[in-house]
């Protein structure tokens, strides 16, 4: 393992805080001269272009997509294979989703003991503010790339300082003072959210994680869990949903960092009212809907759907209590959305599962199996009106 020792240099980049037309966490970034990924979504995560950076000892990038601007940041962390990063401090929780790799994390703190836990392909973990943390590949063969989802472009437009959040003395040694069964092993089942919450701080594979509920008004057939990490304003939720459906569209407020864990599809995104994105998806796919913008998730493949989303803190999200003006109805969708997705899925040899009924009743109940749990509501307040 590398040298134990946080790096020291973040950036020799002075911040302009009397500059009105670009953040602090912008001025950042633009002066690290690493890849930096714009626009409506990233493809897939595991081929964007990186490059090396001194303070990590390995290649990095950053992705700002619109959605993103000023509430939450995405950064990549490629290691190479047999390779371990610089162990770095971090004032703010980090939540870490694993598009490609196996390895392991080491967290710590002064005069708390390392906790060692291992990662694969989707896994998801929280590590929590003011730790050490140091990242290694556990294979030789090929590299591993993490992508970390922050609250940093809050917290620097509030101290335009970068070091004030890398390497920080300030710490909480009772985030790390728990038991081996809460931190790092599997999240466990927890009463709240929309029927189905999973709480902790370690989930091994999100393509393979289960225990969900009916999500009953966002139709498609499709299920929900809830994701609550300890001691952290940090979570968000997994939804899935079958072949040959899709789901209705909706909006809410902006930050709201979506992930592909498995499944194949796309995405319609649009202001109301105005021209539309379509965001081609399949595993390892990143998007992030823009403030206010409507959204609908489309299945094109032959198994479940699956999307992570990971939400804001609490101040950016807008509270979400009527449905007729944030969902869109099937029977009220414009009917190129539904002759589209026919014409897609029809590309495959696969036919819409569909049902005609809800394209004729506003209040049509999808089908469950009779033992499956009541399931998910549209309660902001639980499950963030997502």
């Amino acid at each position: 393992m590398a040298d134990d020792k946080p790096a020291k240099l973040i950036s020799d980049l002075k911040i302009d805080t009397d500059a009105r037309s670009t953040l602090p966490y912008d001025q950042w970034v633009q002066g690290l001269g690493l890849p930096l990924h714009t626009g409506y979504f990233i493809e897939d995560c595991r081929t964007i272009e990186t490059a090396p950076w001194d303070f990590l000892g390995c290649n990095a990038a950053f992705i700002q997509l619109a959605g993103m601007e000023g509430i939450v940041d995405a950064r990549v962390t490629e290691i190479a294979p047999g390779g371990t990063v610089a162990p770095y401090r971090f004032a703010l929780d980090e939540a870490v989703y694993v598009v490609d790799g196996q390895g392991m994390t080491t967290i710590w703190a002064d005069g708390v003991g390392k906790k060692t836990f291992e990662w694969g392909p989707r896994s998801l973990f929280l590590i929590p503010r003011g730790s050490i943390r140091q990242f290694s590949n556990a294979r030789g063969d090929k590299p591993a790339r993490l992508i970390s989802n922050t609250h940093l472009p809050v917290g620097m437009s509030l101290v335009p300082d970068p070091s004030y959040f890398f390497n920080n003395d300030y710490q909480d040694t009772q985030l790390l003072e728990t038991s081996e069964d809460e931190l790092y092993s599997v999240a466990k089942r927890a009463p709240g959210g929309r029927g189905a919450s999973w709480h902790g701080n370690f989930f091994t594979d999100l393509a393979a994680w289960n225990g969900l509920v009916p999500h009953r008004q966002r139709g498609g057939g499709g299920h929900v869990v809830d994701i609550r990490f300890p001691h952290s304003e940090m979570g968000g939720h997994m939804s899935v949903f079958p072949p040959g459906t899709y789901k209705k569209a909706h909006r809410h407020g902006p930050g709201v960092f979506i992930m592909i864990p498995a499944g194949e599809g796309y995405s319609i995104m649009w202001p109301e009212g105005e021209e539309k994105v379509i965001v081609p998806w399949h595993e390892a796919s990143m998007f992030v809907p823009p403030n206010n913008w409507f959204h609908q998730h489309f299945n094109v493949s032959v198994e479940p759907a699956r999307y992570l989303a990971l939400s804001p803190i609490k101040q950016m999200r807008a509270e979400r209590n009527n449905r007729l003006l944030d969902q869109i109805e099937y029977p009220v969708e414009e009917p190129w959305v539904r002759k589209m997705y026919e014409e897609e899925i029809g590309k495959r040899g696969l036919e819409s599962l569909m049902p005609e009924e809800v394209y004729q009743d506003p209040h049509y109940k999808w089908t469950y199996d009779e033992n499956e749990e009541q399931g998910a509501v549209l309660d902001a307040s639980a499950g963030r009106g997502l």
